[in-house]
């Protein structure tokens, strides 16, 4: 526990560093938010977020999508279209896009990142949100 402990605490130091930079506040809820991504190593959907939440007693749905809302769009998480889902993302992509790949047998969701594509948005066209995803096996299922 030791280890995996450091490792949260490390990212989630960065996280706030990558705030700071934007002029972005991580308020305590985002925070440990964020804290329980990082600790589920993979996607997580809100309601179970809420649940984990829930002993704190101050958590209701409204309030984890507003979380999740800030830190997808500060680029501390991801939303898993394919399943509903967010996992955390604590890298700062700069110029790159992240690209998703969900193994479609296990659920298993890698991340990975990519030059950014060529810009071929149509004129007045203001993208809000891009998602990458690939689905397949991933090399374990595919092994088995």
């Amino acid at each position: 526990m030791g280890h995996a402990h450091t490792s949260t605490e490390t990212k989630l130091a960065k996280a706030d560093a990558l705030c700071a930079d934007k002029g972005l506040s991580l308020t305590p809820l985002r925070k440990r938010v964020l804290e329980l991504l990082l600790e589920s190593g993979g996607p997580v959907k809100a309601y179970d977020l809420l649940a984990a939440l829930k002993p704190d007693g101050s958590a209701q749905p409204p309030t984890i999508y507003r979380a999740l809302d800030f830190l997808t769009q500060a680029g501390l998480a991801h939303r898993v279209e394919a399943l509903n889902a967010y996992m955390a993302c604590v890298h700062g992509h700069g110029d790159e896009i992240a690209e998703l790949f969900i193994c479609e047998n296990c659920g298993t969701v890698r991340e990975q990142h990519a030059p950014a594509l060529p810009d071929h948005t149509p004129e007045g066209f203001q993208i809000s949100r891009s998602v990458l995803e690939h689905y397949g096996r991933c090399a374990q299922c595919s092994n088995a």
